[in-house]
């Protein structure tokens, strides 16, 4: 295991933890003091009262929780959300309602996992030439049957 460091923000804040000894990521909770209501089609930023700190070999990725999703269609805007080794600020995680219902957020809802991940930095080799593949410059779509979606 890795050392984090978690800060309350608020004494009443409850730390994550992990539910299971096999699961991955640990749910984070809204910290807040008013419902939010989360109207479909759109997003919200939403406090867990928590700041932390760890290695720079390391980001913590946000994650959405899975019966949110299936359940309510309730997904992290920027899925994975990165939490840089740097930032010591509260993390707060962005939802976004895909479904056509409000969605209420209450205190202390499991709304997001996080997951300590590590992190290999790059060694940028700037070149004219790249070598050469079978797929070459084929994108989307180029390796298999594309899905036309307009």
């Amino acid at each position: 295991m890795s050392k984090v460091l978690i800060k309350k923000l608020d004494p009443s804040v409850e730390l994550p933890a992990y539910k299971t000894d096999g699961a991955s990521g640990m749910d984070l909770m809204a910290f807040i003091k008013e419902t939010i209501t989360l109207k479909p089609k759109s997003s919200c930023l939403v406090p867990t009262g928590l700041s932390v700190a760890f290695s720079n070999n390391f980001e913590i990725q946000i994650r959405p929780r899975s019966g949110l999703a299936a359940k309510n269609n309730i997904s992290v805007l920027n899925t994975p959300g990165t939490i840089d080794s740097d930032y010591r600020g509260e993390l707060k995680v962005i939802l976004f309602n895909h479904g056509n219902v409000d969605f209420l957020i209450n205190n202390k809802d499991r709304i997001a996992q996080m997951i300590l991940t590590p992190v290999i930095k790059m060694d940028l080799e700037e070149t004219d030439d790249l070598p050469e593949t079978i797929r070459g410059e084929g994108g989307f779509g180029s390796t298999g049957k594309w899905a036309k979606i307009w």
